[in-house]
């Protein structure tokens, strides 16, 4: 029988497939709408020929997007895992879903790290994250684990893979596995200095990501793509040398010397083009 989880997952997906199958009747009806309004009103002008018909269609009909869900959060039960942190939802409407927002994290390992979060391709994300954010879930925690995959993993403020805020969403922008072996010339999937989601169950998003500090390409991948790093790549990269220990679980992952978020923060959203990062510190390509 499939789980609790997985029947609220379910649901919250059959429930974001309506309203989309609900939007897509909406525009199909206002263009309907709009396709007889013009031809009522060439009939009009024909048969009245008066000025007042010719103002009486002007307007294009608008639709009213303010009342569509952008989102769906999934209640999880902060009871029954008790490393969940119950800090409210964001929002499901007026969402931003184009441009960017700019993502600051201070750590107790050097300079700043600054990325861009792109809202067009994980809108869902950049609003978790922001208002995580503006509930300082993320401040005074501790980046927990160096992975295997090259990159550091942060946002579970009780450090065991398994913490989060008390809701969850589904993957946003995975990158496509190549149907063959890749061209020499192709990008990996997780170019350098790429911010990615990382959940547990799979799929599940809360508020753990990884910042990679390598490239990294897998032949089927599982993290949904969020941002890139726009500077302090080398401090990320200064930590992904540390020596790490035992997390408890048999992996030698953990940081030797903890890394520690200081405070993370959000900015508000911009539609205006970030600018090109320069020199080893900014660069998410560098080598």
């Amino acid at each position: 029988m499939a789980s609790s989880r997985d029947r609220q997952r379910k649901l919250a997906r059959a429930k974001l497939d309506r309203q989309l199958a609900r939007r897509a009747a909406r525009t199909r009806r206002r263009r309907q709408i709009q396709a007889g309004v013009g031809a009522a009103v060439v009939l009009v002008l024909i048969v009245a020929g008066s000025a007042w018909a010719l103002g009486a269609f002007d307007d294009d009909p608008k639709q009213d997007t303010a009342a569509e869900d952008v989102c769906l959060w999934t209640p999880q039960d902060a009871a029954a895992n008790t490393n969940l942190k119950d800090v409210g939802t964001p929002a499901t409407k007026g969402l931003p879903t184009a441009g960017t927002r700019a993502l600051t994290v201070t750590t107790n390992q050097g300079a700043p790290i600054t990325a861009e979060l792109d809202l067009a391709s994980a809108p869902c994300a950049g609003a978790s994250i922001a208002h995580l954010a503006s509930k300082g879930f993320y401040d005074n925690t501790k980046c927990h684990e160096i992975t295997s995959e090259g990159a550091l993993r942060c946002g579970d403020p009780s450090g065991t893979g398994l913490g989060g805020p008390a809701y969850s969403f589904y993957d946003e922008n995975v990158p496509v596995a190549p149907e063959a072996s890749p061209a020499p010339n192709e990008p990996p999937a997780y170019p350098k200095g790429t911010v990615a989601m990382i959940a547990n169950p799979p799929g599940a998003n809360g508020s753990q990501f990884l910042i990679f500090f390598k490239d990294f390409d897998p032949d089927k991948p599982a993290y949904p793509v969020i941002g890139k790093v726009t500077g302090g790549l080398d401090v990320v990269t200064k930590i992904g040398a540390l020596p790490t220990v035992d997390n408890g679980s048999g992996a030698k992952a953990k940081p030797k010397t903890d890394v520690v978020i200081q405070s993370l923060t959000v900015g508000e959203p911009s539609t205006a083009p970030a600018p090109a990062p320069s020199g080893a510190s900014a660069s998410p390509s560098a080598g």
